[in-house]
């Protein structure tokens, strides 16, 4: 890592972030557990089968159409969880108040916490808070650790994918930062986007039913092409997308025009990005659709044999390729 300092790029789920976690905690912390590349470790204890995730949250602002902190906090613990082939069952929360924060709104937030961790089927079994001075902590910041119990279903790794599996996505994508981009009022934009903040447990369960199904993952930090990035690393195969099988919501897409994004890169806090066998593509994007999450659902493209790249065929017929993302380009989004 050749950087001296910390940027708000190291945070973004791009290459900075990944060298940050490679080149000194992974370096540090190094166990076996740890070195899986997964969004949940895969504990044994007393023979039951358990998963363990962590996360934070310090999106700005706090409170955005389709959600907030609370509903975040929740929704990205367990989904970590969900993607990993678990059921939630238990979290712990932290919460960093910083002083001067209106107790109205803390309140308000912890309510809609409570009420996602609710409908989720999860129960908050310890917490700490903490108060940090004026101007040092962004309102709120939230900590969650998750347990889950692993559900029956086929093994989810990234060693599993194969050249002709397909990527299927659950939804429209880049909702969410749209919609957080916009509750900031920064660039005097207004519109209806609202963030995709959901349980996404309803849709891996259903995918747990194909034994096709090699890997699952939210995108979030980074967006759906950070996480194909992910995936070519990792098994050294070239991924294709299908730019005109995306679903993308035309007010996201007016937006990211204007404002110089692209849609692929922003994170979704609702969807599942999916890699399933070939003949079991069709059977798995039709059962996603009968389900309120995934009624919009698609195949957005294939794993093919390659050197590692993330590959965009146009419209028009041609190629291109999706560079890594650098850039922060929204701090503070999840």
């Amino acid at each position: 890592m050749q950087d001296t300092h910390i940027t708000l790029a190291h945070g973004n789920g791009g290459r900075f972030m990944r060298e940050l976690i490679e080149q000194l905690f992974a370096a540090h912390l190094a166990n076996a557990e740890l070195d899986i590349q997964a969004d949940a470790a895969s504990l044994s204890l007393e023979g039951e089968s358990l998963l363990f995730t962590t996360d934070g949250f310090i999106v700005q602002p706090l409170e955005f159409p389709g959600g907030s902190i609370g509903s975040l906090a929740i929704h990205g613990t367990c989904n970590d969880l969900a993607v990993s082939g678990a059921e939630p069952r238990y979290l712990s929360l932290n919460a960093f108040i910083e002083e001067g924060m209106e107790i109205e709104q803390l309140e308000r937030i912890i309510r809609v916490l409570a009420r996602t961790a609710k409908e989720v089927g999860v129960s908050v079994v310890a917490g700490d808070t903490k108060i940090v001075p004026r101007g040092e902590g962004g309102g709120l910041y939230l900590a969650t650790t998750g347990l889950g119990v692993r559900l029956p279903g086929p093994r989810l790794a990234l060693e599993r994918i194969e050249p002709g599996d397909r990527i299927l996505v659950s939804g429209p994508v880049g909702d969410h930062g749209v919609a957080v981009m916009l509750a900031r009022e920064q660039f005097g934009l207004r519109g209806g986007v609202r963030s995709d903040t959901a349980s996404v447990l309803p849709l891996t369960k259903a995918a747990l039913a194909f034994g096709g199904v090699r890997f699952m993952r939210d995108p979030t930090r980074g967006g759906v092409a950070t996480v194909c990035h992910e995936i070519c690393r990792a098994t050294g195969f070239d991924l294709a997308l299908e730019q005109n099988r995306i679903p993308i919501r035309d007010a996201v897409n007016s937006v990211c025009e204007i404002l110089g994004y692209d849609p692929l890169f922003l994170a979704c806090e609702g969807r599942v990005v999916a890699v399933v066998e070939e003949s079991e593509s069709e059977a798995l994007l039709q059962r996603w659709r009968t389900l309120p999450a995934g009624r919009d659902a698609a195949i957005i493209g294939q794993v093919t044999r390659g050197s590692g790249h993330l590959l965009m065929r146009t419209e028009l017929g041609g190629e291109r390729l999706l560079d890594e993302l650098e850039d922060d380009p929204l701090p503070r989004i999840c």
